[in-house]
């Protein structure tokens, strides 16, 4: 489609991207005298920190999700639209995109991330990513039917491949992941398998490094694996993959594990647009940006969040690839772009780091507030409070904290619906998206 979108008088500010960063730059121009453009390939804002538990089937998909238009609702000066950016054309300050190509005075990539396989394709094709709500679904559909087979399966081989769930990559994802499964094994799967000798099935927690939670405090490495060991994971650290074929999966070490079901979340990579200085991309293929987030060899294309890179001496490798620093950027960016638009200096970008935190299930979660630290109930709390505070929108924070009310005095989970079932393709295939 050759449509053009004709820039007005007006400067205009392109964001590709409503995740946390892009949403709160667009906010924060509200009511200013510039023209906003939001691109997003979803009409929806995903609450990516708990996508698990949508995948663990916690959480129904729409809990998590948010109509990017309700929240912009009343915001004169911006325009949405659903379609997938292609490439950048800097010399024309062009961006071109499925829907056509879009004139910009200055843009935002906030792309965001998405699962890093390390270019192991066999790795890619048959383990289950989860970075969006349609791979969340997927894997919710994957562990039921499992269950579903393992009810008739004859043959030991394949109930063991059924059976066993394992996880890759320890940290806050990895860990949140393997201990919702296994709070389904101990409070649900009795329940709705009570034929299913619960001792076949195992939860397996894969870590390369010495320690889960690497960017946490050594008391919260440590309580959080004694957690998922009182939930019955079993804990492989220092151990690493080498290939899986949708069967087996093989360490390095020459050990291996019957699966059909390998969650990866062992690492993410920057989302980056063709057409942009290839000097600028870094490890993690991350866009390397200055102290306001301006790319390297760009004036006027800008990154904020997990596609960001702001190398300095305190982040040698980069702001943390998590929401707050989204935010922050997203704010300030925002002041930084109407102090350029108007001539006025610019102010570098500080973070401010609210801590970490990690939940491994029912009243155990570790909290991490730089010198304070805290681990068990209370942490699950303050978890609980923080994520439910962070959610966009009132009905879906009312759905989320009725969930977990719920789930916490039944001892159940509501949503194990098999909506769309979900089946591996074959070499030639491409899986779903």
């Amino acid at each position: 489609m050759d449509q053009h979108f004709p820039k007005g008088s007006k400067t205009r500010i392109v964001i590709v991207g409503g995740g946390f960063g892009g949403i709160e730059l667009a906010k924060k121009l509200k009511n200013q005298d510039v023209e906003v453009m939001m691109l997003d390939k979803h009409n929806y804002h995903t609450f990516q920190p708990l996508l698990y538990q949508v995948a663990t089937g916690g959480l129904e998909a729409d809990s998590i999700a948010f109509p990017l238009r309700k929240i912009f609702k009343g915001q004169k000066n911006l325009t949405f639209r659903v379609t997938e950016a292609k490439r950048v054309l800097p010399a024309q300050n062009v961006l071109e995109t499925s829907i056509g190509s879009i004139e910009y005075d200055h843009l935002v990539i906030a792309t965001g991330s998405t699962s890093n396989f390390f270019g192991q394709a066999e790795i890619e094709s048959n383990a289950m990513p989860m970075k969006s709500i349609p791979e969340a679904l997927n894997l919710r559909s994957l562990i039921l039917q499992n269950l579903e087979a393992a009810q008739i399966a004859e043959d030991p081989v394949l109930k063991a491949e059924l059976l066993n769930f394992v996880v890759v990559g320890g940290g806050p994802t990895g860990v949140e992941t393997a201990g919702a499964i296994a709070e389904l094994k101990k409070h649900v799967l009795k329940n709705d398998y009570p034929e299913l000798d619960l001792n076949q099935v195992n939860i397996y927690l894969i870590e390369g490094s010495p320690e889960l939670l690497g960017a946490m405090s050594v008391q919260a490495q440590k309580k959080s694996e004694d957690f998922l060991k009182e939930l019955g994971v079993s804990v492989m650290t220092n151990s690493r993959v080498q290939a899986y074929n949708g069967k087996v999966l093989n360490l390095v070490d020459g050990r291996n594990i019957p699966t059909s079901t390998v969650i990866w979340s062992a690492g993410v990579k920057g989302v980056v647009l063709d057409g942009l200085n290839a000097e600028s991309i870094v490890r993690g293929n991350r866009l390397k940006v200055n102290e306001i987030n301006r790319i390297d060899g760009h004036e006027n294309i800008y990154a904020i969040g997990d596609v960001s890179a702001m190398i300095t001496t305190e982040f040698p490798n980069g702001h943390p690839g998590v929401a707050p620093t989204a935010i922050q950027q997203g704010k300030l960016l925002a002041k930084n772009l109407l102090n350029i638009i108007n001539k006025r200096p610019t102010e570098p970008f500080k973070y401010f780091d609210k801590g970490a935190m990690a939940t491994v299930g029912r009243n155990r979660a570790v909290v991490d507030l730089h010198k304070i630290r805290f681990q068990g109930i209370f942490a699950w709390f303050t978890w609980m409070f923080v994520h439910l505070m962070t959610l966009v929108g009132f009905r879906n924070k009312l759905v989320v904290f009725v969930n977990w009310v719920w789930s916490y005095f039944s001892y159940d989970r509501g949503t194990r619906l098999i909506i769309r079932p979900f089946f591996k393709k074959t070499n030639d295939e491409s899986k779903l998206n």
